[in-house]
């Protein structure tokens, strides 16, 4: 990874990025993309993740994140993806899924490039943490992941993706327990 994108202040405000090896689009189902939002659930709720805003694309997942005192931030993403991944892989093993032995033979292959003993690979290394040090780079983050869907096509209106906290800043119910941070 690169030295630029560290977490360097523990308490710290963070945009991430956790993209899928090769931008495969995986997050085409709602079932998996619950399994994302179930997993951060989670890490709110026993792991110390704050999380500020979100947005689950196609073939990756955006966050504004933070953790409580004494959270090491890499340690809570590192289980994040751990679980997904697994969660991931048996839900595509057990669904109706129509790319099944593509998306297992392209995480195999990701796996074995990569020379770890895993069988598969789902996330790539990393997940390209920038400290957000003011106000200016906050809304700036906040706006690219709430138009993410839109700039995709995927909606006409942020509060219209339900796989993102547009909502919750538009007063809506969102899918995610948040923190706002503006």
């Amino acid at each position: 990874m690169s030295r630029k994108y560290k977490v360097r202040n523990p308490a710290g405000v963070y945009f991430i990025t956790c993209t899928v090896v090769g931008w495969v689009d995986l997050f085409t189902r709602p079932t998996y993309k619950d399994i994302l939002i179930n997993s951060l659930k989670y890490c709110i709720d026993n792991k110390g993740l704050i999380v500020h805003a979100y947005v689950i694309m196609t073939n990756h997942v955006h966050l504004i994140v933070s953790t409580k005192e004494e959270v090491l931030l890499p340690n809570v993403m590192r289980d994040f993806k751990t679980h997904t991944s697994k969660k991931l892989l048996e839900e595509i093993k057990a669904i109706n899924e129509s790319r099944r032995q593509w998306l297992l033979s392209k995480f195999a292959f990701e796996a074995k490039r990569q020379v770890r003993g895993k069988n598969y690979r789902v996330w790539q290394d990393g997940f390209h943490p920038i400290e957000l040090l003011n106000g200016e780079m906050v809304v700036q983050k906040l706006e690219y992941i709430h138009n993410n869907p839109v700039a995709e096509r995927i909606v006409d209106e942020t509060v219209d993706y339900v796989y993102s906290s547009a909502r919750q800043y538009a007063g809506e119910v969102g899918e995610l327990p948040i923190e706002f941070i503006i």
